[in-house]
């Protein structure tokens, strides 16, 4: 049983490398796939001998099953509460939503879902600077690109170093050729290459936020909070709406680059900092991509001594992740929140 579709380009230009689509249902990524060369894309939802079921626990005549056995299929009602979410860099992300789905076979197409070139957002864009790349510096990267599709880590690599070469502020061929060198494991190399895009253009936010995840993942906090803030300064806040879909103006992610500096200036001491950013996180995770910023919003709240705050923050945190393994740890936690916020409370009334 397969979901399928097709991403397409208003202005009919080639479908980016890094179409990410995501099955969301009730705000949590349930299915992640990339699109094909040509936008296609398909999602199973199941295996031949599932069932999609109505709300009212009836089999799907797809193939004879039956809804009573609750291991089988996928609540009608469950699918009708879900969405596809499309994002690439340099693109307006879309949402459609899946509430009138209408199944009938075990192939459903949702159709073509369009998507938009950003022109807000620096370093994400067609710019001047993109007609100033040689022509053979362009081949070059192509076919990197190309290989980079294919799964040809290596031939990727070189066609990248010779781009780079070619025109040394090329920045979308180092950008790609950290990509490539970190599927290889080699973080150095791909620290210099990221580094090299961030000096080519400073304004090319992509290199900026996977330094920043490293940065992130080595602990190193105050390169985080530096690179970040950079990042920040950028303001990629900035949501619209388009009849037909919901248009995110937000191809940065800016939900993780507010949540690397909320934790890093947690980290340092930086509590205010901290709590600022998380805040700003939490409101534009829309994906609920980051619920350990719940987490850290409750370590802040208890410092504060809003035990209430803290108990809210956790709460949602084993709402979003209901098997997480702490989760022992966590309730212990809870429970000792709760304790001093009834004393606190008591503390008021006297």
């Amino acid at each position: 049983m397969f979901l399928r579709g097709q991403v397409v380009i208003g202005d009919g230009s080639t479908i980016p490398h890094d179409v990410l689509i995501e099955r969301v249902c009730s705000q949590r990524v349930l299915q992640q796939v990339y699109a094909g060369p040509r936008g296609d894309f398909s999602m199973q939802l199941g295996s031949r001998t599932d069932a999609i079921v109505d709300a009212s626990g009836e089999g799907s005549p797809l193939n004879g099953t039956s809804a009573n056995d609750a291991t089988l299929g996928i609540p009608r009602r469950q699918l009708q509460m879900c969405e596809l979410r499309t994002s690439a860099s340099g693109f307006r992300s879309s949402v459609v939503t899946l509430m009138d789905l209408t199944v009938s076979t075990a192939n459903v197409d949702v159709g073509r879902i369009p998507i938009e070139r950003m022109t807000k957002v620096e370093g994400t864009t067609l710019n001047a600077a993109d007609y100033r790349v040689p022509k053979e510096a362009r081949k070059a990267y192509e076919k990197g690109m190309t290989a980079a599709r294919d799964g040809k880590s290596a031939d990727a690599e070189k066609y990248f170093e010779k781009a780079a070469e070619i025109y040394p502020k090329y920045e979308k061929a180092w950008y790609e050729l950290g990509v490539e060198r970190l599927k290889g494991k080699d973080k150095g190399g791909a620290k210099a290459a990221f580094t090299q895009a961030t000096k080519a253009n400073a304004k090319f936010m992509p290199a900026y936020l996977t330094l920043a995840s490293m940065a992130y993942k080595a602990k190193d906090w105050a390169e985080v909070v530096r690179l970040t803030e950079h990042i920040i300064e950028q303001d990629p806040l900035n949501h619209t709406n388009v009849t037909g879909y919901v248009v995110d103006l937000d191809p940065l992610n800016s939900t993780e680059a507010y949540f690397y500096n909320a934790m890093a200036n947690f980290q340092l001491g930086h509590i205010e900092e901290a709590e600022k950013n998380a805040i700003k996180a939490e409101h534009v995770d829309l994906r609920t991509a980051f619920p350990q910023l719940h987490l850290l919003m409750a370590e802040i709240y208890t410092l504060k001594n809003n035990y209430a705050g803290a108990i809210s923050e956790i709460e949602t945190y084993m709402e979003l992740v209901p098997g997480a393994k702490d989760m022992g740890t966590l309730r212990a936690h809870l429970a000792r929140l709760e304790q001093l916020n009834g004393t606190k409370a008591e503390e008021k009334r006297e």
